[in-house]
């Protein structure tokens, strides 16, 4: 079996009801046919704007880390 022709990648940029995002993925081929093996969506942020999101999220990302801190 040739592993090269068994998988696949491929990024989308996408047009949803959070605006721009963009997906990407890896496929793997079995019994012929094409699996998504990993995907993944992101939210697309202009660098200009990062700084405003990370004060946004800031409160509750800070206490997720603490919960998984305590709860390796």
């Amino acid at each position: 079996m040739d592993e090269a022709k068994n998988f696949a990648w491929f990024d989308e940029l996408l047009d949803t009801q959070m605006k721009i995002c963009r997906g990407s993925g890896v496929l793997i081929k079995e019994n012929g046919q094409w699996k998504i093996a990993h995907y993944v969506l992101s939210i697309a942020v202009p660098n200009e704007n990062v700084d405003e999101l990370v004060q946004i999220k800031e409160k509750k990302d800070d206490k997720l880390l603490m919960e998984l801190k305590k709860n390796p």
